[in-house]
């Protein structure tokens, strides 16, 4: 196919699909860490913080495999590496079943969490490569897939984890992932036309131009405002199967929270996607970041159990698109040739945000006996996303006013 044909044709569709359901088995460690937290802390006789420290290892790992991951798609291709991290995320869980502390367990998680990178910014990346009019909303749905792991893996598993424990859980989720990563990853083999990168090359060199600032410099600005978004976004995500538990409701009550403002984000995701197409990434995540700080806020009087479902749903339904459109705007404003690297980045510092998040809202929690103060931080630190994203879209407004003169 050519460049005029290969965007947005139905092979890019059915890519997308391809993708999707690779995200979807790829992802689901850093999601059954989450569900498996009471279990793991109660075996192992752990306060909160340090119970936190696998789930904050994933995330760590999950970060850095976002950017150096994303770096060797855009050299080798996205088959071989998701081959490679297909077996780096079982034996991560293998090695995680045979563990018998919390420090070995964590170790096995950050490269769990490496692994599994490559299902959220390498293949954002990679898909971004097959649409022009309607990569947002493409690359979106791709970003869903890490969702969606969240929404089955802990709700289909949450019966053997009760029964069996978790050790199980995750020597069934080792097998899975390489039965179903490994052939799919054959499949996407082929590579987009050269004709392909020249076109994207053009758009986003124009749109660089009217922002002012370099891609370097436009990549640590969104780095930062993506840690603060994190931060905040991780408290909810991270700790409501613990909170569930604190106040007596049990941690499958937990994880159909959790399942619920996951499923929200997916909507989420979707609709944020839509919106990056008409409006442009950068206002995408500026109206994802004031609704995520609204649904925080409703997080603090909420203790019952219908409240905290309701919540919940708002939560996902107002956060889900943010990181994403992160994504969206490095393709709209930096290079494609370094598309896998230049997301990798951005993705890397959101992730760094979930995981200080994480162990953060553990910590305040050790100190403090509840979790409304970890609510109250993580307000404080979307309030410097906001204030970032403000910032650069009046500076946007200027530079191209400025231009047009």
């Amino acid at each position: 196919m050519s460049a005029l044909t290969v965007l947005d044709s139905r092979y890019s569709w059915i890519r997308m699909g391809l993708t999707l359901a690779v995200a979807m088995v790829i992802n689901a460690g850093m999601w059954l860490i989450i569900s498996i937290m009471p279990a793991m802390q109660f075996e192992l006789g752990v306060d909160r913080a340090d119970a936190s420290l696998p789930y904050t290892l994933t995330m760590i790992g999950f970060a850095l495999g976002n950017f150096f991951i994303g770096r060797a798609v855009d050299r080798f291709g996205v088959s071989l590496c998701l081959i490679g991290a297909a077996v780096g995320v079982s034996l991560g869980m293998m090695l995680a079943v045979i563990s018998t502390s919390i420090a070995m367990i964590s170790l096995a998680q950050l490269l769990v969490g490496f692994a599994s990178a490559v299902g959220f910014g390498p293949l954002i990346a990679d898909i971004s490569h097959w649409f022009m009019r309607r990569r947002g909303i493409a690359m979106a749905i791709v970003a869903s897939g890490n969702y969606l792991s969240g929404v089955i893996w802990p709700v289909a598993l949450s019966g053997m984890l009760a029964d069996l424990g978790w050790r199980s859980v995750y020597s069934t989720m080792a097998i899975v992932t390489v039965v179903v990563v490994i052939p799919l990853a054959l499949i996407l083999r082929r590579k987009v036309p050269e004709e392909a990168h020249a076109r994207a090359e053009a758009v986003s060199s124009a749109n660089a131009k009217s922002s002012g600032l370099s891609p370097t410099a436009l990549a640590c600005l969104l780095g930062l405002a993506g840690i603060g978004c994190c931060v905040a976004m991780s408290m909810p995500q991270v700790h409501i199967v613990s909170y569930c538990v604190d106040l007596g409701y049990g941690p499958a009550v937990g994880a159909e929270m959790l399942a619920l403002m996951l499923a929200g984000g997916v909507v989420s995701r979707l609709i944020s996607g839509a919106l990056a197409d008409w409006l442009g990434g950068v206002r995408t995540i500026l109206i994802g970041s004031a609704l995520q700080c609204i649904a925080l806020f409703l997080y603090l009087p909420s203790d019952a159990l219908i409240s905290l479902y309701v919540v919940s749903l708002i939560f996902g339904l107002s956060q889900g698109g943010i990181v994403p459109s992160y994504a969206v705007v490095v393709r709209e404003y930096m290079p494609a040739r370094e598309a896998g690297a230049r997301v990798g980045f951005v993705l890397m510092a959101t992730i760094f945000g979930m995981a200080i998040g994480g162990w953060m809202s553990g910590w305040i929690y050790d100190l403090t006996g509840s979790y409304q103060l970890a609510f109250i931080n993580g307000i404080a630190w979307n309030f410097l996303n906001i204030g970032i994203l403000v910032w650069l879209l009046s500076r946007s407004r200027t530079q191209g006013a400025l231009q047009a003169a």
